[in-house]
């Protein structure tokens, strides 16, 4: 019995010794270079992202397999990814990070075994799944089978789309085919300094195209958050960024089955804000600042902004009314007047259609002059990427209501969540102008004739523009015809959303069956 308990206690030390080995990845030395580079590990990563001691990992004994290049002797327990379990908020997600340690982070075989496992599982229990990235791409020395590796992972990111919750948090080199991962999953987040993404590198591109370009410039965080606008959120530091992505999952519900977590924000939900009817100038062709108007609306000034550096002219976020998640889309006039245009369209009709996977209330802003014109615009395709937002509002499920704050002219008017496009409730404010375009557009061609046989055509134009604004670019023509359901007091927004969404908080519609819709991508 002795010898048995001896037995039994030398093979626990041998586990605690071999989990003590995986603990440290490629070595200490390897950990060393990595904290030089102002980088943290694969485990500090995840010790960030989840609720202090609930991170249980899988797989971490787990080589790769591969035999040539002298790689049977080089074996590290757990490979280059950590994966497993944990909660944040107290709510259970799976997770991996990459362990630039072992062979830099680079994807082998196993590595992607292991980050499907964990895919898997949180498809299965119907939980968020989070992907730490910090990796040199696929494992040369491995070939295809790494390659495939990638396919496997895309295949899961692309069937549990809209299934459970994925992000992506990008604090090291991605390139290649690695780069789709983050661009397949809800949202993707970078570190200022730390994170790349690019298809191709400067080498290449030099080589191939002449020109010459810095990684930084190529393919860091502020490129992919401004220009390309791949990246929804950038973060100087990596302990900001985790905490940020444990506050985004706070808006949503575990997996499409079910809906957002309600939280008691000690708002009042009757509260009503003078400061609203002071907001929007007299001058209709004056700009302001649209998030003015949301932050003093939604619960405690609150909104988690998505998108914040990619077109500008379109807001998009998320926040709180009435203790319940919503998505909030808003024009912004203090860009480019808050036209739609190429980039709006996109972002708009990509947020739209993340709230209805998993069961976000719409509650959209508008004041819209219309779409971007110009040859730039039409050429790049401003019709089919203008007809995304069109087919993600139409197609969307969840309760979409809707306030008209000043413009909504043309085109435009009917993208943004119309009642043509099964707005549920669509509300104005009196300073809400509502037309089939501009009053000064609109009288430049309805009267031409007469301004242009005027004695004084200047005074004339502007008389007839006064009268028509008075008489058709009012809330209230729209109100008589049931386009608009109510024309508010701006004070009393925030209680009118709020009732108004309690109300539609069971609405239960289906579109017709089919395998599928086509959005013109």
């Amino acid at each position: 019995m002795k010898e048995e308990k001896m037995e039994i206690e030398e093979k626990i030390a041998q586990l605690r010794k071999l989990r003590e080995e995986a603990k440290v990845g490629g070595g200490t030395k390897r950990i060393e270079a990595q904290h030089a580079k102002g980088k943290l590990t694969a485990r500090e990563r995840l010790n960030l992202l989840v609720d202090a001691g609930t991170f249980e990992e899988i797989d971490p004994f787990v080589t790769h397999r591969c035999t040539d290049f002298g790689m049977a002797e080089r074996k590290f327990l757990g490979d280059s990814v950590v994966t497993g379990y944990g909660k944040i908020n107290n709510r259970l997600i799976f997770a991996s990070s990459q362990d630039f340690t072992v062979f830099g982070g680079s994807l082998s075989e196993v590595a992607s075994k292991k980050i499907c496992k964990a895919l898997d599982l949180a498809a299965d229990s119907g939980v968020p799944f989070v992907a730490v990235l910090d990796s040199g791409g696929a494992r040369i020395q491995e070939g295809t089978d790494s390659l495939e590796g990638y396919g496997e992972i895309f295949t899961r990111n692309i069937l549990y789309s809209g299934v459970i919750p994925q992000i992506s948090v990008v604090v090291g080199p991605t390139a290649g085919g690695a780069v789709y991962s983050p661009a397949l999953t809800d949202f993707f987040f970078m570190v200022k300094g730390l994170g790349q993404s690019y298809i191709t590198g400067p080498e290449i591109i030099k080589a191939v195209t002449g020109e010459e370009v810095s990684l930084e410039e190529l393919g860091g965080a502020m490129v992919n958050a401004t220009k390309s606008g791949n990246c929804h959120f950038v973060y100087e530091t990596e302990e900001e960024c985790f905490q940020q992505v444990r506050r985004l999952l706070s808006f949503f519900p575990q997996s499409c089955q079910e809906k957002p977590p309600f939280i008691d924000t000690n708002d009042d939900p009757n509260r009503v804000d003078e400061e609203l009817l002071h907001i929007i100038p007299a001058n209709s062709a004056q700009p302001y600042e649209i998030k003015k108007i949301i932050t003093k609306v939604v619960d405690n000034g609150e909104f988690m902004e998505v998108h914040e550096r990619f077109a500008r002219n379109f807001i998009v976020g998320f926040a709180r009314l009435g203790g319940q998640s919503v998505g909030i889309l808003a024009n912004q006039p203090m860009y480019l007047a808050g036209v739609l245009d190429i980039d709006a369209s996109d972002k708009a009709a990509r947020f739209v259609r993340v709230c209805d996977c998993f069961n976000l209330p719409l509650v959209t802003f508008i004041d819209v002059p219309g779409y971007m014109p110009g040859t730039d615009q039409e050429f790049r395709g401003i019709i089919r990427h203008g007809a995304k937002l069109l087919f993600a509002y139409t197609e969307a499920t969840v309760p979409k209501v809707s306030v008209i704050l000043r413009k909504a002219y043309g085109g435009a008017y009917i993208a943004m969540s119309s009642k043509g496009l099964r707005g549920d409730i669509n509300y104005a404010w009196p300073t809400a102008e509502i037309a089939v375009m501009g009053p000064e557009g609109a009288v430049n061609i309805i009267y031409r004739d007469e301004i242009k046989k005027s004695a004084n055509p200047e005074e004339t134009r502007q008389r007839l523009v006064r009268e028509y604004r008075d008489k058709f670019a009012n809330p209230y023509v729209a109100a008589t015809r049931g386009y608009i359901d109510d024309v508010i007091d701006p004070r009393e927004t925030r209680p009118k959303l709020i009732k108004v969404l309690r109300a539609l908080q069971n609405k239960d519609v289906c579109n017709p069956p089919k395998k599928h819709g086509n959005i013109p991508l």
